[in-house]
């Protein structure tokens, strides 16, 4: 099993590139089983997680195309008719929102047989927001051997759903099927996040009839059918924020390239309060801090947008073992999304986790180790961690990497970090 070789110590100086976004292409792709008609998504990275989907939704009749053209890397998806209406436990479980084809499945073919996800063990994710919001639209659920059976022999019906917490895979969820459902579906307490206006954006250009998204109440008004669409993946804000502290923990001169800053505000407040220099810039930010400058220390708490978001938590709390001083982090979204502080004691980090709460107590200095992955963001934090550690560091666990990050290594050996992909054989 390849591993992620990481030399500590060198800064960080160029330019990178900012994909599309995971979190919105899955769910923008999933939008391709509500229509016969071509979709065709640029802007699209190229990941393992996207490749999972384009598996399961081959195999309920969607065609998937990569193409790379004048738009960039892109995908074309055609669903000319659903051939099947079951989603299989052997591809749903290695990626939770491939969940949410059952929404479009059973808008459209009226029936459907989805399995239950596996996904990162970063919190119990329960699936009663999604299955009461489709069951509120006229589906009849019922859980049988890991598997959800639901119906609507008389089509989906708009109704009023109100989530009792916010979450952003049932906003999602509930707006793939409610787009075709009869009448008007309002949704309360809605998920504000970007990924939330993007799909929005692409299902009205398919002809999807959306008010409200970004705020916490959607109207929808449902339509006989959809049509073909071009739409652009928003940039990666995850991404982009996790480039931004590689250099804050490694050094150096980096310019961010194809952002929307606006999605990255808390971000940049914390860097800016830790003493990074952040500069954004239209479509750019840069981001500096010379070598030698100590950190410091800087409290975060995460919660939905456009709070500090949590996949970006993990790579704050290792730039923070090297600040200057104790900084508290609360994780507020997922229960169990401490794992990583284990991995980072190894390399000499001084964390302590006591329930949401991690107290970080800066050290002088991080040490290469042989540490583990336990999901993606987890294992981005110990690679950035890895560039600004003594010696060596080894990342097992590359397969997470891969769902979440786009050409890792050759971006920031673009940049001058010394980080390759090595075998298992190479790295003993």
């Amino acid at each position: 099993m390849d591993r992620i070789a990481i030399t500590g110590g060198t800064e960080l100086r160029g330019e990178i590139p900012i994909s599309g976004a995971k979190n919105s292409a899955i769910k923008l792709m999933a939008a391709s089983l509500l229509t016969d008609q071509p979709l065709r998504l640029t802007n699209m990275p190229r990941l393992a997680d996207t490749r999972i989907l384009a598996k399961l939704l081959n195999r309920l009749g969607t065609e998937t195309e990569e193409v790379d053209d004048a738009d960039g890397q892109g995908m074309v998806l055609r669903t000319p008719e659903i051939v099947s209406a079951i989603a299989s436990y052997d591809l749903v479980r290695q990626m939770r929102a491939s969940f949410n084809v059952l929404g479009p499945l059973l808008a459209r073919s009226r029936q459907a047989k989805v399995s239950l996800p596996g996904g990162d063990p970063i919190g119990a994710r329960p699936l009663n927001f999604h299955l009461d919001a489709l069951a509120e639209l006229g589906a009849t659920i019922d859980l049988n051997g890991g598997y959800v059976f639901a119906q609507a022999p008389r089509g989906l019906k708009g109704g009023h759903v109100v989530f009792p917490a916010v979450s952003v895979g049932a906003t999602e969820h509930t707006m793939l099927a409610a787009v075709l459902a009869r009448g008007e579906t309002l949704i309360e307490n809605a998920a504000m996040e970007p990924e939330i206006v993007d799909l929005a954006d692409c299902l009205n250009a398919m002809g999807a009839r959306i008010e409200g998204a970004g705020t916490p109440t959607l109207q929808i008004q449902g339509v006989s059918h959809l049509n073909g669409a071009t739409h652009a993946v928003m940039p990666d804000r995850i991404e982009a924020g996790t480039y931004a502290m590689a250099v804050a923990m490694a050094g150096g001169d980096v310019t961010l390239k194809g952002v929307r800053c606006e999605h990255l505000l808390p971000l940049i407040e914390r860097l800016k309060a830790a003493g990074v220099e952040v500069v954004p810039e239209g479509s750019t930010i840069a981001v500096r801090r010379k070598a030698g400058e100590r950190l410091r220390a800087v409290d975060v708490e995460t919660a939905p947008f456009p709070g500090f978001a949590t996949d970006l938590q993990a790579q704050f709390m290792a730039l923070m073992t090297l600040a200057d001083g104790e900084s508290v982090i609360r994780e507020t979204i997922f229960e169990n999304r401490f794992i990583h502080a284990a991995e980072l004691a190894r390399m000499g980090a001084d964390i302590s986790v006591q329930g949401g709460e991690a107290r970080v107590s800066g050290v002088n200095g991080l040490t290469g180790a042989q540490v583990a992955a336990s999901d993606v963001r987890a294992g981005v934090s110990l690679v950035i961690a890895g560039l600004a550690a003594r010696g060596r560091t080894l990342v097992e666990g590359v397969y997470h990497l891969d769902r979440g990050f786009e050409r890792l290594e050759e971006k920031l050996q673009a940049c001058g970090a010394q980080v390759e992909r090595v075998s298992s054989e190479m790295a003993a």
